[in-house]
């Protein structure tokens, strides 16, 4: 498990592709601190494995549906990247609950700055944007940041980047048109599956009848004695 928040940005050493999966070779120097092999680090948020280590970084490997599910792909030799170790037990909570796993990728449509800060405006799935709330948690390659506006109508979200998170993390290099991790806040997917929105309409195809809801309804919850 991680929280988003990045500890230092590594840079890709070497690419090395073997048909559809392949391995990162990444040169930092903090996260190696107290990490084993076997041990686990977000790279631009997405959970790797260490398999190898040197004294100025470690090398993990990535699978094909990592590369599938994320921007990984995209990195080349001299990429910044942003890294976290797995979070201790008797580490601070700093930003969200974050696994790891990538929901998808999404597109920069637009960088505005506005005082301090730098309004970055994304382009996401309609899968990722149904579990974005405004106010709300999303993690942007391993970052945690919080969702400031919302727009399912244009398909976008926005985040507001303060300085310190834009000096810390590789979020104000991207331009306009590059891809980003996202990984939706954990919390929403499980309340999505006990409820069942996503697999409330359909037909049943033996009778062509409208099938009924699955997961977890309001009835249920009626019905339960507490």
């Amino acid at each position: 498990m991680f929280t988003g928040i990045i500890e230092e940005q590594g840079t890709v050493r070497r690419v090395t592709m073997q048909g559809i999966s392949g391995t990162l070779e990444i040169r930092a120097a903090k996260v190696l601190e107290g990490t084993k092999i076997g041990d686990s680090i977000a790279v631009n948020g997405v959970c790797l494995t260490v398999t190898s280590l040197k004294p100025d970084g470690f090398t993990a490997d990535v699978m094909a549906e990592t590369f599938r599910r994320s921007a990984l792909g995209m990195l080349k030799n001299g990429s910044k990247v942003n890294l976290e170790r797995a979070m201790a037990a008797d580490g601070r909570f700093g930003g969200h609950i974050v696994s790891g796993h990538i929901d998808g990728t999404g597109v920069i449509q637009e960088k505005i700055k506005e005082g301090n800060a730098v309004w970055i405006t994304i382009q996401a799935s309609p899968d990722i944007l149904n579990l974005i709330v405004e106010k709300g948690s999303i993690c942007i390659d391993g970052i945690s940041l919080t969702v400031a506006r919302a727009e399912e109508t244009e398909q976008t979200f926005s985040v507001s980047v303060i300085p310190h998170t834009g000096e810390e993390t590789t979020l104000l290099t991207k331009q306009i048109g590059d891809p980003v991790n996202l990984e939706n806040d954990i919390v929403g997917k499980y309340v999505e599956k006990l409820l069942g929105v996503a697999k409330r309409s359909g037909v049943d195809k033996e009778n062509g009848t409208a099938k009924k809801p699955s997961g977890l309804t309001m009835e249920d919850l009626q019905a339960l004695e507490i």
